[in-house]
């Protein structure tokens, strides 16, 4: 694999580490199976490249970007807390309505951002070669947000949040409104989401339609690969596990893609998916057969 193929498999790791915090928020913090982040992400690219090609500033378009992400978390969450349905059902509901928003949104099935300045062409320094200049950036703005989710989980809102996700009949007993905790959890989750998407969407050079299809495939394989890697209960080393997953996991895909003797191809990258979370599953129960082996 080239230098530059491993910058590039660094970058697209970083963005969708976001995204693995996000679905790590949701799936292992909140036990809310959320599948609206395959249509949040392409909304935060949609949101993001939108208001970039009508020249706002990409900083603004970001934000814009997440706080999109974020309604869209809100909405999901109120369908479940307020009109009691299903949350699995809900989140697929607003991913399905998200398909239709963001084609309404862009106004046409993508929306090029080639010649246009993005958060990195604002960044990048003159001396610094853009493949390297895009993670490097990238490295402070995830950095930037651990700290930020190691920081507030460990407040009074942010333990609320986690109460209500560990026992919630316990979080009520305890005065915690955890319909409300239920709704701003989702919509932290999914603001890193809309924003890895517009982060995504500048990266890549444009914004399309169908940039969120498995998006939550990848955001789950990163969070299960990275437990396995470095598995505890701290928050802070979680956190550092689900982003060093995402990253791993990038480089697996193009080291699979990128190996001529192994003869995979684009369309095989969802299959190349499937097998990396299967063998991470597995993983821990092989552990535990061998050291059950050793305690006989």
């Amino acid at each position: 694999m080239s230098l530059f193929s491993m910058f590039g498999a660094l970058e697209i790791g970083l963005i969708f580490s976001l995204v693995a915090l996000g679905v790590f928020i949701s799936f292992r913090l909140l036990r809310f199976p959320d599948l609206t982040v395959d249509g949040s992400f392409p909304l935060g690219g949609a949101v993001g490249a939108l208001c970039i090609s009508n020249g706002m500033d990409p900083f603004l378009a970001t934000a814009l970007a997440a706080l999109a992400g974020a309604g869209a978390g809100i909405v999901t969450a109120i369908l479940n807390v307020h009109l009691k349905i299903m949350d699995l059902l809900a989140s697929i509901l607003m991913m399905i309505a998200l398909y239709s928003i963001n084609l309404r949104i862009m106004g046409k099935p993508n929306i090029p951002l080639i010649m246009e300045p993005t958060v990195f062409s604002i960044l990048e320094p003159s001396w610094l070669i853009d493949y390297i200049a895009r993670p490097a950036i990238l490295v402070i703005v995830v950095l930037l947000a651990k700290i930020a989710l190691d920081a507030y989980f460990s407040t009074r809102q942010g333990l609320a949040i986690r109460a209500t996700g560990s026992n919630p009949r316990m979080a009520r007993a305890q005065g915690i409104n955890t319909g409300a905790m239920v709704i701003l959890g989702m919509a932290i989750s999914n603001g890193l989401v809309g924003l890895a998407g517009a982060l995504f969407a500048q990266s890549q050079g444009g914004a399309d339609i169908s940039m969120g299809i498995g998006t939550i495939v990848i955001g789950l394989a990163a969070v299960i690969v990275g437990e396995s890697i470095l598995p505890s209960r701290k928050l802070f080393l979680v956190t550092l596990a689900v982003i060093l997953g995402a990253v791993v996991y990038r480089f697996f895909i193009a080291l699979a893609l990128n190996s001529d003797f192994i003869g995979l191809q684009a369309q095989d990258l969802n299959l190349v998916t499937a097998l990396l979370v299967t063998f991470a599953l597995v993983i821990p129960l092989i552990k535990q057969r061998m050291s059950r082996r050793k305690r006989v």
